[in-house]
């Protein structure tokens, strides 16, 4: 039977601000952060949805020669071999009875050490898509899933790319343009617990704000890739985390997490295998 080739392609230094693999403070108790990896690898181990997908790789795009790379993933490294506690996932972790250590592959965005709008950082990031589009042509990619990836594919969004509509992004918030519970962008989840509030951020710096509105939930959104910032068309999105203003940010990462994001990525990739995936002949009928 035919499957896709799935790459899974994301920031470390995303999941360590989550603290991914670790206990975390959740009012007053210690509860287990899952990153989306590790809910995806148990989903394919255990489900139907290991039957339309191979997961063939994990990237991550973090350098560690890159000053704030270094100090976002001080305790956690490149490697389960130089964390200085338990890594984004077990150990035990295996895909099909491989470890899921075995997939991961170091594709680093260099460029991003350059000055904003250098002509070396223009050519820089050309070269690290060029890259990582190699990889994805070795590993014959199918279906790229990206989840906190923290910067933009210009050159492999585009419509002429071999890869349009082929990279697909799983959000932490709802992406729709009409929808009134829209969070896009890095802050989506600060935005999210602010607008629980009553309140909007106008300046990340200062964290000055103005009285908006209460809008109490949130969600999380499945979408195809574009050159902009969280504004591809959506395949899917699940809206099923309410947010309690008192939350901290963790907390209602956890809670986003559980109740709408892995639901979205698994529904999203279902939908994905449906429409790329042969559909099964039925068999003969027999003669009367």
């Amino acid at each position: 039977m035919k499957t896709l080739n799935l790459i899974y392609i994301c920031s470390l230094r995303n999941a360590a601000a989550d603290q991914a693999g670790r206990m975390v403070e959740y009012k007053g108790e210690q509860r287990y952060m899952m990153s989306p990896l590790e809910h995806l690898v148990e989903q394919l181990n255990t489900t139907s949805l290991g039957q339309q997908y191979a997961l063939k790789a994990v990237i991550f795009d973090d350098d560690l020669s890159h000053g704030p790379d270094q100090r976002k993933l001080q305790d956690y490294g490149l490697a389960r071999g130089t964390s200085k506690g338990p890594w984004i996932y077990p150990e035990s972790l295996n895909i099909q009875g491989q470890p899921v250590d075995e997939l991961l592959q170091n594709i680093p965005s260099s460029y991003r050490k350059t000055p904003l709008n250098s002509p070396e950082r223009v050519a820089g990031k050309k070269e690290f898509e060029a890259r990582l589009e190699a990889q994805l042509d070795a590993l014959q990619a199918d279906v790229v899933l990206l989840d906190g990836l923290i910067l933009i594919l210009d050159d492999l969004a585009s419509a002429h790319s071999k890869y349009h509509n082929k990279i697909v992004n799983i959000h932490p918030g709802i992406t729709r343009a009409d929808s009134p519970y829209q969070r896009r962008g890095a802050t989506a989840t600060l935005d999210a617990l602010y607008g629980a509030r009553g309140q909007k951020v106008t300046n990340w710096a200062t964290r000055e704000t103005v009285s908006v509105p209460v809008i109490d939930k949130t969600g999380a959104s499945f979408h195809y890739i574009d050159q902009g910032i969280d504004s591809g068309p959506v395949i899917t999105d699940v809206m099923d985390t309410h947010i309690n203003p008192d939350d901290t940010i963790i907390e209602m990462r956890w809670n986003n997490f559980q109740q709408s994001l892995f639901p979205a990525m698994i529904k999203g990739l279902k939908l994905l295998a449906e429409q790329r995936l042969p559909k099964p002949v039925a068999a003969d009928a027999e003669p009367a």
